[in-house]
């Protein structure tokens, strides 16, 4: 499979990383980026061949994956047109539809839909997929086989799901991030140092989701073994209960799907 990146921002990067950490080799991968620099460092660090522009490229391979901001997406997608030629396209900008895609391709119905997540980073990423009807098992392979380079893939059956999945794990790793920053200032405000505290509380939402994803138990359940009767976990859990903590993650994360789907309202409004 020979793949073309347009875009060679820091998941373009972590994809080609994982890509030849799994056995790929850099003549298989070409990236069209407009900055020099990234060029540059993308040449230096994975000895793939980069390109200014998509005319100087030549053929855009099996899969070519659009790896640009959403608001550039129509303008790049327009300059592609001519150059798709058969190649099965792989957006992984959020809230770019894939019918305004299609339009602004020149028509091409060879297309899927990604949207990954940052720990992608360190390969410990998960992406939600949607594939159009004219994709086939084979090319959905090779989807599966980019996006399993920075981690899992789950696949949706309607592409409107993807916006609940950006906001669920495409927002998701700053909501966790939002809540590590809360227990720093909760750890310090009780005396605790601050590298004892970001320790403490690092190898405990490690420890914690390992074991959640490990147990075959429900998550409330093992949430109820940790909360004994009177002790200190219900103590906290009361107050976060009064203060509607669980209501309000609710609320975000129905807020940023809203956003998703706005985004995409907006993104392909002609």
């Amino acid at each position: 499979m020979n793949i073309t990146f347009i875009g060679g921002g820091n998941m373009a990067a972590a994809l080609i990383g994982g890509l030849l950490a799994k056995g790929f080799e850099a003549r298989q991968i070409r990236v069209v980026e407009v900055l020099p620099e990234a060029r540059e460092r993308l040449k230096t660090y994975y000895g793939v061949e980069c390109f200014a522009e998509a005319a100087l490229a030549g053929p855009m391979g099996d899969v070519l994956v659009l790896a640009v901001k959403p608001q550039h997406m129509r303008s790049v997608a327009q300059n592609l047109a001519p150059y798709i030629k058969g190649s099965l396209v792989l957006s992984i900008a959020a809230g770019i539809r894939l019918p305004d895609l299609s339009r602004w391709l020149g028509g091409t119905t060879h297309l899927a839909r990604c949207m990954p997540n940052t720990p992608a980073l360190i390969g410990l990423g998960i992406s939600g997929a949607y594939a159009a009807p004219a994709v086939s098992a084979a090319q959905r392979e090779q989807v599966k086989t980019i996006l399993e380079a920075v981690g899992r893939v789950v696949w949706v059956d309607e592409e409107e799901l993807l916006d609940p999945v950006t906001a669920i794990s495409g927002s998701g790793p700053a909501y966790v991030f939002y809540f590590i920053e809360a227990m720093q200032r909760a750890a310090e405000s009780l005396g605790l140092p601050i590298d004892t505290a970001r320790a403490l509380i690092i190898d405990t939402l490690r420890g914690a989701t390992e074991l959640a994803a490990r147990s075959e138990e429900p998550v409330h359940k093992l949430r109820e073994r940790v909360t004994s009767k009177g002790g200190t976990t219900e103590a906290a859990l009361i107050c976060m209960k009064e203060k509607g903590v669980g209501d309000a993650i609710m609320r975000a994360v129905k807020a940023a799907s809203a956003r998703a789907t706005a985004l995409g309202d907006e993104l392909g409004r002609d």
